[in-house]
């Protein structure tokens, strides 16, 4: 079986210049922490979105280690994704339904 594009795993610092950065246009972070089933069952989810849409611009981030955004971004929970536009997060999403719920509202970042 042939393996899709996995999400590349950021540092806060990471993360922070590429939201700072407005070249990098529209992409969307999942935030996780490893022992969370929820978050494993999301990536799996998000791994099939991954390999429908190669150029998806999805990254990951571990939120053990961004206690800076935790805390700017006000995160309640894992797993979340967060959608980010012109460097604003533009939605938190977590509630992880289906491949197509999150497919769905991914799509819009695959043309930009």
């Amino acid at each position: 079986m042939k393996e899709g594009a996995s999400m590349q795993e950021l540092t806060e610092q990471e993360l922070l210049e590429r939201v700072s950065s407005s070249q990098e246009g529209s992409f969307a972070v999942f935030l996780y922490t490893p022992f969370c089933g929820t978050c494993k069952v999301t990536e799996r989810m998000l791994d099939i979105i991954m390999t429908m849409m190669p150029a998806l611009p999805l990254v990951k981030c571990n939120i053990n280690f961004l206690p800076q955004i935790t805390r700017e971004w006000q995160i309640s929970s894992v797993p979340c994704i967060v959608i980010i536009e012109q460097g604003i997060e533009k939605e938190f999403i977590y509630r992880m339904q289906s491949v197509d719920e999150l497919y769905l509202k991914l799509l819009p970042l695959n043309r930009m």
